[in-house]
């Protein structure tokens, strides 16, 4: 037999050396990863309308339980999540018009305030203004390939935005017939660990992302009120685009801070409303970090933080946002499978938040005493 690596010899079971099987390992690893890598195109919005498909998967089955069909039931749950996003869109889109109106103005503030700066590192640190400006002019230019990397990932997402109700659409139409080939593909006798993994699978990714919306909900209902309080400008808008940048696992929330922060600094004298914004924010991460999160995202996807890190990390460098968006959900489903499956146990254990008290050298060092000394008393 050539399964799993093992080849039969004169009646005994031989295994591949451990160097080819890791060999083999690994460069499966990096031509998956060139794959994901070089049709991500493809993969990220079908990636992202899988998922938003198992969110109305429960509102297309309850219109049509109303005697809806199909297809109309497909596009008014399509329909009604298109208008949830344009609403927010549109009322960003309303407090971005009001900041333009004095946007003027702040860039002013802040072209005096770069000049203090600069002002300060000549006095403090010996750097001429001339240093200063080429330092500044440099770090322009190699920023202009950043600009229009992001520029073109903008233009990209447009375009997926046109993509994406094609692919839910069609994942929502043809749903029966690819739980169907998922059943046929395996063995008979597979059958309920198939229904098992799905709907674990389906409730995972429903609960994670119907907990990330209502914590982003939370968040910045606690951001602006924060923010009003402390009088910072714009403390709405900075609020929302605050909890909407949390929602990119860890990451997120330090970047979100940098908002209020600048626009206190640009709008305000003296350092007393940065330092508020720092303990404001810092009150909303505690609450976030040790609150909402274990209750609200984290009851259905059990993944450590040292996992979670890693693969936002990685999604990020693969995907970019998307990546760091769409690792959470994914590695949830790996973990998923790898409790069905008895060979990668040990990988679900690893990507899993329940941390052992002991490790495994111990109790088998314990066992391997404990049978020498009934061995020594039996003799």
């Amino acid at each position: 037999m050539l399964t799993q690596g093992l080849i039969k010899d004169k009646g005994a079971i031989k295994q591949y050396p451990f160097y080819l099987k890791s060999t083999v390992i690994l460069f499966g690893l990096v031509l998956l990863t060139y794959i994901l890598f070089s049709i991500q195109s493809i993969l990220v919005p079908f990636s992202f309308a899988l998922i938003i498909a198992i969110l109305l998967n429960p509102l297309c089955n309850l219109l049509q339980h109303l005697r809806f069909p199909k297809i109309p039931a497909i596009i008014i749950s399509i329909l009604i999540a298109y208008i949830i996003v344009g609403s927010i869109v549109f009322f960003l889109s309303m407090q971005m018009g009001h900041f333009s109106d004095t946007f003027p103005a702040l860039q002013v503030k802040f072209g005096h305030i770069i000049h203090d700066l600069q002002i300060w590192l000549q006095t403090k640190f010996k750097l001429s203004l001339v240093k200063q400006n080429e330092l500044i002019n440099e770090a322009l230019n190699n920023s202009k390939a950043l600009l229009g990397a992001t520029l073109g990932t903008a233009l990209s997402t447009l375009s997926v935005l046109f993509l994406i109700p094609v692919y839910i659409f069609m994942l929502l139409f043809y749903k029966t017939l690819l739980l169907n080939f998922l059943f046929e593909v395996f063995a008979e006798e597979n059958s309920q660990h198939v229904r098992v993994i799905l709907n674990q699978t389906k409730n995972a990714i429903q609960s994670y992302m119907i907990g990330l919306l209502l914590e982003a909900f939370i968040v910045a209902i606690l951001n602006s009120a924060g923010l009003l309080i402390l009088g910072v400008n714009y403390a709405i808008l900075i609020g929302v685009m605050g909890a909407i940048l949390n929602m990119l696992p860890y990451i997120g929330g330090i970047i979100a801070i940098a908002l209020p922060l600048l626009m206190a600094t640009v709008t305000k004298d003296g350092y007393s409303t940065q330092l508020g914004v720092i303990i404001a924010y810092m009150i909303v991460q505690f609450i976030d970090n040790n609150v909402l999160v274990p209750r609200i995202v984290s009851s259905k996807v059990q993944i450590n933080g040292l996992i979670s890190i890693l693969v936002v990390l990685l999604g990020g460098a693969l995907w970019g946002v998307s990546g760091m968006f769409l690792s959470i959900p994914f590695v949830a489903i790996l973990k998923i499978i790898f409790d069905r499956i008895d060979d990668l146990k040990p990988w679900a254990k690893l990507l899993g938040d329940i941390v052992p008290t002991r490790h495994k050298g111990d109790i088998w060092r314990k066992r391997k005493k404990d049978a020498i000394i009934s061995e020594s008393i039996t003799n």
